[in-house]
This record gives C-alpha cells, structure tokens and sequence, in this order.
C-alpha cells in the first residue's frame, strides 16, 4: 500500500486494546500489521492493555482498527478497542516500545500455553541450535501466569529477569518479524535456565533427563519440575512401582493421572472421541477423563475402582525430551503428600518431597505462583464437566452482570478457589484445594496475596460463605477496613452457574452437593431454588436425615448407610444393616443408634452427596472412603441398567416445601438388592430414580413458578450419568437448561457465585 500521504490527509488515533494482550506476541502482531497497512507510529504494553498511537490515510487506519479484532493472535483476547482521535505528526516508520508501568486498570494475564508444534519441532531438530534444550518457547507458547511477579507482562517483572539473554536471543527478541518477537521467556542453551539431576547427594547436568528416563524405566519414582509445580512421575505399567507411591503419598485408592507420549499412546489406553482428541491437543492441554480400554496395558494400581483414566500429553519441552527415551506412559501426579499443597520452589521440594521421590530432576526457572493441571471431563459432543480449573485457563476472565466495586469472594472450605471482581469483570484463582490444613490455608493467603498485587486492587467488600467454621469465612472476618457480605452456599452455585452463561433471570435452581450451610442451621446438599442473581427462596429439597457422628458421617458411608436404613425401616434397621453385611462391631452400632435416636452430634442433612454415601456402601460397591466423593464415583462406574429402570417414588409438601422422598429410594435399592439383584443393575436404577425424580420437581415448580429455566450445579453434577441424563430428560420435558461450562460444578465456583450475587445486591 502506498504510504505517501499528506499530512493534510493523515488521520491519527490513539489507541487502547483491552483483553488477553500481552504475553501473546499482540505488539509484534500489531508491528506487523502497521507495516501491511503502511502505517506509522507506535506501540506498547501498559499495565493490564496495549496501547497504539497509529496515523496514515483513513482508509487504512480504519482497515488496521478491524483487523486488530479478526486477525488477533489465537492465544490473543479482544475485550475492547477504543480509539480517540489525535492530530497528525507526519511521523515516519512504526516501532515497538518500551512498556510504561501504570497503576493496573484492567489487567488480563495470560495463561500458561502448552509447548507449539514450531518449538517442538526445533526442540528435536539436531541442527537447530536449541536441540534438546527443555525450555524452547515462542510468543505461541510457554509458561505465561506461573512466572508473572508482576504487570505489565515483560521479562523484567518475571522470574525470567535473572537470565540476561545472549546476542542471538536479543536478536530474535528484537526483530518485530520473529516467531520470538517480544516472548518475554525467550532463552536458549548459551543464556537460558538449566536442567540437571538430584540423586544421592549427587548432582548431574549432563544428560540428565537421558538419566531420569532410564530411572524411570528402572522403576524408580521421580520428582520431576515442571511448569507450574512438581510431578510426582513412575512406570504406569509397573505395578510394583505404582504401588510403591501409592505407599509413599498416603494415596491409597484415588485414582492417578497418567501423561501419554503422543495421541497414539492416549488411543491404545482409552476410548477417544472427537471431544477428547480436541481437548488432549489444544493449547490448555488438560488431563482429560476418557473411558479405559478393556486390555489396556496400563498397571491397575493406576486408577481402581473406576472405568476413567486421566489422561494428557506433554505440554513443555522437557516432557517432550523425556518420552524420547522414557515409557511410553507416565503416572503424572501432583508432587505433594496427600492434602497438601504442591510444591514448587525447589528447596522446599527437596524436604517435602525427599522421602517421596528416588531423584529429582530440577531447572532454574522459579515458578512464581504454582499452577496444578486441569481436568475435564467430556459428556457428549459439546458437553464437557471442567472438573479442576488450573493451568491453561487460570486467570482468563469471567463475565461480571454487572458493575461492581472491588470484591473479594473468598471461596469454600473444599476445592477452594478465590475470586476477584471490579467492573465488569471477574478473575477467579487456580484451585487451591481444601483448606482444613495449616499448610493449605498458608498457600491460600499467600496466593490471594499475589493476586491483589498483581492486578492492583484493594477490595472493598469481601463476599464469605455463611459457614462460620470454614477457614475462608475465617479469613474474611479477620479482614480490617471492609464490608463483609455473607452469601448462602448453593445460592453461590445457583448464581455462578447463571452468570457463567451470561443469565441475570429468574431460574429453577438445583444445587446437588455433599454440604453447604443452610439458612435453618441444618446440612444442606439436595435442593431446589427459586433464585435469580440477587436472591432465593428454597422451594424444594431431598429427603432429611441425620448424619450420625458429623463430620464422622462424611468420612465414613457406613454411617450414612445406617442413618438412611433408619429412616426407611425404622427398628428394624440395625437386621437390615446385618443382612446388607456392612460391618460394625456391636458398640459402633449402639453409638449410632443412640446419636440417631436422641439427635446428639447428629446435625440434619439434605444432602444428595451423603445419598451417594448411603447407597454405595449399602449395596455394597464402597464401604470405606478413602478420598473425597470416592463412593459416589464408584457408584456411579457400577451403573449399569437401561433409562426408563427406575423405582417409583414421591414428592410431598411440607410447609409450602417441596420434600423429595429420597428415602424410599434408598429402601427399594436396599430390597432389591436383598432380593439378588446385581449391584451394577441397582445402581444404575438408583441414577435413574434419583433424575426421575428431579425432573418431577422441575413439572411441578414449574407449575408454580411459571419458570422453564433450570440451572445445574454442586458436586454431583460432575456424575456425568447425572448431568447428561437429566439435562437430557428435562430438555424433552420443554425446559431451557443452564450447565457449568467455564468453571467446575463443584465448589471451585463458589467464589464466583459470591462475588456474583454479591455485586448483583449492591447494583
């Protein structure tokens, strides 16, 4: 294009692009396009946007405006353009400029990116010079958000400004045309971070992940560093070796995640769908939950107990290099001891994880901020349950309903994460996990921390969950200076489920969980909303039972088992408890009779997770948890049956209420299974009654309400027995059904639902 216009017919604009701009090669993007429309000016990274000065003929600044929309980098998110008018300069040639630190405004970080094809292929290239070398990365991909000290997002403020980059690196650094132009991790063999090896006191450089491959091959158990933390890696096909770090974690039946050398490998362990294949190869690279295979060569220590293995492929250079020479398999575990959290820094791994590991294969790059894996499961086309929200997603945006002030939602007690909002937007944290230990709740505040730093915000409110035990709800009352608003724990799941997919209406709400606090002091966990964002009434709810024992309750199925057989058959439910052959000894069964009979540390629960409890241990598929949601998540991999096998059960009223009889349910199963029938063909007509039933109490609110919008969430909608069969049923049945998308089902979009209803009360 010719760029030989008058000053009289130049138009100038100052511009200001918002959204996921930086640390996704948007200004060598932005160099390149001025220069295709023979533009003149400048650009650079502010704290949290990219701002251009651009000027040439109208015709083209108008061109250069669109294009920075539809041609954006495919890591890239425009938010919003704003283009002011400026007089012309006459300026010549178009530069990219030093960042200019602000106070943040509008901040978006971009998220780690799983290693390109590009780098990949340099990586295994013997004749590019950074052969072999595991931190290769371009403004395509590479560690993003786990090394970010700081905004606005260039080298100086990561954990990448101890490495000086060499003539070569500044080189491609420099020059606006580079795959590398302005990748703030840009490094090489000659001025980049290094690898080596830890074993016995002894420290290895040369060809150490040669070495740690064939330790693995050996079957020893490495800790291995990656990009947002430690793995925890072994042989999958050893059994003695999946074994032996099943002992060492204190993990004894939750099932591991596995990382597979290719999609060929993935294809041999699993049944993969078109959906699986998407996710296992797209930039996030998540471990994603794909049905085993029958004779998959894979050890059974790896996941019993259910059908799913998590899989995912390498998503850094240094995966890359270690499958050249490794199984072709991989337990990939979070590097931590059972319940804590991961570690990162590498001295702190040397202590926490010593008696873990055989060796440990470390680098120099900090990691700033520690980034777990995500998890997603897919349903069906289309339809996928993002299980833990983490690396590749964390800390993209969420839509806000409306403006706010700056607010803090603090999260839930289990699978926390914290949320932050100003505007109209929200950013919701990694998963940070659960926080009844020291070491957790440590992390937690140090994380909440680092993000208010890091998008410059003081909040104003602080929105906590009304359960005045959890240590987030601890943490807000102990917070200074701010307004504290209390938010009811499946009205948080009601409104995050809304506002994910961009709903402000009125809706039939179905909070399925293990607990939240209810507003009667009691556990709830089954019920039915009439909410909108601001609001809700509780218009339905499962069957209430004790839960004897508490806390006791949760971490044992056997008492759930023996409170519902108390409800359905009353005195005779410790014979019915002896027949089902769920073992206590004589005075665990007097102490539960007891608590059951006179209330006594026996709170009242309408929970559907410790209905999951119940029905596992008294059909006999699990008996004994060993980690969170173990029962329901057996019993759901024994289903088996057709759709329309359901036992018949009612919805009563109680106090304008809807009751749904849950407890006759838990009776017919208990029958059936007495009578012989197998306990796959019983679980599977317990899903089935349990989605009847809900989509009963859907008609019949409907009925009342006139509402035909049915909202999805809580924990049990990550059953995807649950979730698909009913979404399904109650699609055929005329209503419009919201499910989570973005964010967990689970309580990891607690924060967001606070911080949601919250800003929605103030408005």
């Amino acid at each position: 294009m010719d760029c030989t216009v008058k000053v009289s017919e130049l138009i100038r604009k100052n511009v200001i692009v918002g959204g996921v701009v930086q640390g996704v090669g948007f200004r060598p993007f932005v160099y390149r396009l001025a220069e295709r429309f023979g533009l003149a000016g400048i650009v650079r990274n502010t704290s949290g946007t990219v701002e251009i000065d651009v000027e040439g003929s109208q015709e083209a600044v108008e061109a250069f405006l669109i294009a920075l929309r539809t041609d954006a980098p495919k890591a890239a998110r425009v938010d919003s353009i704003m283009a002011v008018d400026a007089d012309p300069t006459g300026r010549t040639g178009f530069t990219i400029a030093e960042s200019c630190a602000q106070t943040p405004s509008s901040a978006c970080i971009p998220a780690d990116i799983a290693v390109c094809s590009d780098c990949v292929g340099e990586t295994l290239a013997s004749d590019n010079r950074r052969f072999a070398y595991p931190f290769t990365n371009c403004t395509n991909c590479g560690p993003r958000f786990t090394i970010i000290r700081r905004v606005p997002y260039d080298r100086s403020n990561t954990t990448m400004a101890a490495f000086d980059m060499c003539a070569q690196c500044e080189s491609e650094y420099r020059n606006p045309i580079d795959r590398r132009s302005h990748a703030e991790p840009i490094a090489c063999p000659t001025c980049g971070p290094m690898v080596w090896l830890e074993q016995d006191s002894r420290c290895t450089e040369t060809d150490a992940i040669t070495i740690a491959a064939k330790l693995l091959r050996d079957g020893k158990i490495m800790a291995i560093k990656g990009l947002g933390g430690f793995h925890l890696a072994c042989d999958a096909r050893n059994d003695e070796a999946v074994r032996e770090l099943r002992k060492r974690k204190g993990r004894i039946s939750k099932p591991f995640a596995l990382m597979v050398k290719d999609l060929a490998e993935a294809e041999k362990l699993c049944e993969i769908s078109e959906e699986h294949r998407k996710l296992l190869t797209s930039r996030e690279k998540p471990i994603v939950l794909a049905e085993k295979k029958r004779f998959a060569d894979v050890s059974e220590h790896v996941a019993p107990g259910t059908k799913l293995l998590g899989l995912m492929l390498p998503y850094t250079p240094l995966h890359v290099l270690l499958f050249e020479h490794s199984p072709a398999a991989l337990v990939m575990t979070s590097g931590n001891l059972s319940e804590e959290p991961l570690a990162f820094a590498n001295t702190a791994a040397r202590q926490k994880l010593a008696k873990l590991a055989d060796a440990f294969l470390m680098h120099n790059r900090d990691i700033h901020v520690p980034c777990d894996d995500s998890v997603i499961r897919p349903v069906d086309a289309g339809l996928a349950i993002m299980v833990r929200r983490a690396r590749g997603y964390v800390p993209a945006a969420l839509p806000m309903p409306c403006e706010c002030e700056c607010i803090l939602g603090v999260g839930a007690e289990q699978k926390n994460t914290f949320c932050l909002a100003w505007d109209r937007t929200a950013v919701c944290s990694q998963h940070i996990g659960d926080l009844d230990t020291a070491e957790t709740f440590d992390y937690y505040q140090y994380a909440t921390g680092h993000f208010l730093s890091l998008f410059g915000r003081k909040p104003k409110i602080l929105a906590h969950d009304l359960h005045p035990g959890y240590m987030s709800t601890q943490y807000a009352l102990t917070r200074l200076g701010v307004e504290l608003v209390g938010v009811q724990h499946h009205h948080a799941h009601i409104a995050a489920c809304l506002a994910e997919n961009g709903r402000t209406d009125r809706c039939i709400g179905l909070a399925l969980d293990g607990t939240g606090y209810g507003l009667d002091g009691s556990v709830w966990g089954g019920e039915i909303l009439n909410a909108d964002l601001s609001g809700f009434e509780r218009i339905g709810c499962l069957s209430t039972v004790r839960m004897p024992g508490g806390e006791a309750a949760i971490r044992d199925p056997r008492r759930m088992a023996a409170a519902y057989a108390h409800a359905a058959f009353g005195s005779d439910w410790i014979a019915c408890v002896e027949h089902l052959s769920i073992n206590f000894s004589k005075l665990e069964l007097s102490v539960i009779e007891r608590q059951l009979q006179t209330g006594l540390n026996s709170p009242l629960t309408s929970s559907a997770g410790r209905l999951f409890d119940a029905v596992s241990a008294a059909i006999g598929v699990c008996s004994e948890r060993t980690y969170e949601g173990q029962p329901a998540v057996e019993l759901e991999m024994f289903a088996e049956g057709t759709v329309g096998d359901y036992y018949n059960s009612e919805i009563k009223t109680e106090n304008g209420c809807m009751v749904l009889d849950t407890v006759s349910i838990f009776k017919s199963a208990v029958k059936d299974r007495l009578a012989g029938t197998n306990k796959a063909i019983v679980a599977g007509r317990f899903h089935n009654s349990l989605v009847h039933l809900l989509v009963q109490a859907c008609v019949m609110a409907r009925e009342v309400t006139r509402l035909n919008l049915v909202a999805l969430s809580g924990g049990v909608f990550q059953n995807a027995l649950i979730l698909g069969r009913l979404s399904q049923e109650l699609t055929d049945n005329g209503f419009e059904v919201l499910v989570h998308r973005l964010l967990p089902p689970n309580d990891a979009c607690i924060s967001y639902g606070q911080v949601v209803v919250c800003a929605s009360q103030y408005q």
